[in-house]
Parts: structure tokens; C-alpha cells; sequence
């Protein structure tokens, strides 16, 4: 991965993640509920794997909420003014 990459890589996940943020305040205000729909696609339950000395966890949820998309297409936006 180059530094283009990276750069991007982390504005695209940074919005994710506030927009994820702002949609569970939104979920709170009647009239913004929608932002906070969304699916959750991934391992609901973890899988585990006990081998007695060593004990790994394999996980991978993503939950999409509008609010997150509407993060990623912000910060796509401003990667590309930058």
C-alpha cells in the first residue's frame, strides 16, 4: 500500500465511524431515526478455537447505517478536494 492508499484508506473509515457515531445520537431524535436504519452483515457469533495452550477468536461484524454511508460518501468527497 502507498501513502495514497493508506491516506485514503483511513478518511474513508474515519467517516465511517463519526457518521456511525452520529447516527446513534440521531436514533435518539424523533425526527432523525432514519439515519440509525441500517443492516448488520457478518459472524453474528464469534468463532472459537481452543487448542489448551492457545485459544484464538475469530470475529467480523459490520453494521451500515445510512448515517455511516452518508460518512464514507462525505469523506470521499473530501479526499478528493484534498
Amino acid at each position: 500500500m502507498n501513502k495514497n492508499n493508506t491516506t485514503f484508506l483511513i478518511t474513508l473509515i474515519s467517516g465511517l465511524v463519526i457518521g456511525g457515531f452520529l447516527g446513534d445520537v440521531a436514533a435518539k431524535i424523533p425526527f432523525l431515526t432514519w439515519l440509525n436504519y441500517g443492516k448488520t452483515i457478518g459472524l453474528i457469533s464469534p468463532f472459537y478455537l481452543d487448542i489448551s495452550f492457545l485459544t484464538l477468536t475469530f470475529g467480523f461484524t459490520l453494521n451500515m447505517t445510512v448515517a455511516g454511508i452518508i460518512g464514507m460518501v462525505i469523506a470521499i468527497i473530501l479526499y478528493k478536494k484534498l
